[in-house]
């Protein structure tokens, strides 16, 4: 499971759900046993589960309505340090790409053809995200 902290839920939801992943659970949390959990206080969050169609994974994304995080969102560079993608198989690169485009996505760079049946590419998101989409056909 990843989880991935954002400030747009909604936005990060469509992107997801553009890439193929089904809604597993939403809600919000707070309360002080969080506050233990993530050594802060007075947490408010909510939260979208998302799995993929063959429920091998998931991915949480949270949102802290407090505290306040006023950092802004620098997008960083695919290789800055620190966990910088998460990476998908579709069935389809171009369709995904096309699709998750509707909702603001970009190409990081070219939809690359390794060998006959295997095409690569990064997306970025909302807020930076980047995501590795791997299409193997064949």
């Amino acid at each position: 499971m990843w989880g991935v902290n954002v400030r747009d839920l909604a936005a990060a939801r469509a992107f997801f759900l553009d890439l193929g992943l089904e809604v597993a659970g939403e809600g919000a949390l707070e309360g002080e046993w969080l506050d233990r959990i993530v050594a802060l206080e007075g947490v408010r969050t909510g939260f979208v589960m998302l799995r993929t169609p063959n429920g091998q994974s998931t991915v949480e994304l949270i949102t802290y309505h407090a505290p306040a995080d006023e950092i802004a969102v620098v997008p960083l560079a695919v290789n800055a340090r620190g966990i910088r993608h998460i990476a998908f198989v579709v069935d389809d690169v171009e369709t995904t790409l096309t699709t998750a485009g509707r909702n603001g996505a970009e190409p990081v760079g070219e939809i690359l053809h390794l060998e006959p049946g295997v095409k690569l590419c990064y997306i970025r998101g909302p807020e930076g995200l980047i995501v590795e989409l791997a299409e193997q056909s064949g």
